[in-house]
């Protein structure tokens, strides 16, 4: 598709799960709206850093940041809603940068497996630092009064604009700093640019948006404990990316959204909720070796040379 039907589509698809996420209301539904706005959000991060061409599986350990940021500012210090969300934003991406300095000179699986060690390492503390309430996790994490009755719209929103801003950066002169990177960083590097440096700013940018993630899912669920934010997120974010497809955000949204259904109906399957979960990805990606973006653009194409021919 191109950039301006992705755009466009990128809008249709927010003003729709706005509309959808206002009519709702309460109860389950509204759970699962905020639950798709945070799946889709991690799954746009998770992406951006596989522009320069590294999978982050410390995703899920920013999102925890994120949300421990925002529980901590405000139930232990009392600070309002958006004082949190600042917190957690820049909790995510200033310890990201620092991270991100210190490994990201290491490459693909040597970079995937630092960002799974460093992912449980900060669990592991989680379980015992009891301030924050240890292995039990932390409670009593709730949105004002006013805006309780809207945070899934509120969600939504938030996921929307920060997926839009992340578009707009992909598309921009850094974007394409950072895909130049991927292809070949020798190149990038003789011509004066800082790999290093910008694959920091890469994973920093991404983080932010993954703590602001952490803290939509703090507020929504009003408890979080250290297994919210275990690598087993980070695998089923990677799941989202691969079954949407990995070359157009669109493909990160759609698999966001369709796996995150797939997840709750499976877990009607009780015992068997993972090997159901687990073969639906398998299925997708044999199936679907560009996921559902590059089948839905396959079928386009297919159709144009018919439609083409048929006005000749």
């Amino acid at each position: 598709m191109a950039k301006d039907n992705t755009k466009i589509l990128l809008i249709v698809i927010g003003l729709i799960s706005l509309a959808a996420s206002f009519a709702f209301g309460g109860g389950f539904a509204a759970s699962m709206t905020v639950w798709l706005a945070v799946n889709v959000l991690l799954a746009v991060s998770f992406r951006f850093v596989q522009l320069i061409g590294e999978l982050n599986f410390a995703v899920a350990a920013f999102a925890g940041i994120g949300a421990y940021a925002a529980g901590i500012a405000t139930t232990l210090l009392g600070w309002n809603i958006v004082v949190a969300f600042l917190l957690a934003a820049i909790s995510a991406g200033v310890i990201s940068a620092l991270v991100g300095f210190i490994t990201l000179r290491a490459k693909g699986p040597y970079f995937l497996l630092v960002s799974f060690a460093f992912t449980e390492v900060v669990r592991m503390i989680y379980t015992q630092v009891e301030v924050i309430g240890g292995n039990s996790g932390m409670i009593g994490i709730f949105p004002p009064d006013a805006l309780y009755p809207y945070y899934p719209t509120f969600a939504v929103a938030v996921a929307a604009i920060l997926t839009y801003v992340l578009y707009h950066m992909e598309k921009s002169d850094l974007g394409k700093v950072f895909v130049a990177i991927r292809n070949n960083d020798a190149v990038v590097e003789t011509v004066g640019i800082g790999v290093h440096a910008k694959k920091v700013l890469c994973l920093t940018i991404a983080s932010v948006a993954a703590g602001i993630a952490g803290a939509l899912l703090a507020f929504s669920n009003s408890v979080i404990s250290p297994g919210d934010f275990s690598f087993i997120l980070a695998v089923y974010v990677l799941a989202y990316v691969k079954v949407g497809g990995e070359s157009n955000i669109l493909g990160a949204v759609a698999g966001a959204l369709l796996m995150t259904f797939i997840a709750q109906f499976s877990l009607s399957f009780g015992a068997l909720e993972h090997i159901f979960f687990g073969a639906a990805i398998v299925l997708a990606v044999l199936l679907m070796p560009d996921g559902l973006y590059g089948l839905v653009t396959r079928l386009f194409g297919a159709r144009k040379p018919k439609a083409a021919t048929q006005h000749h």
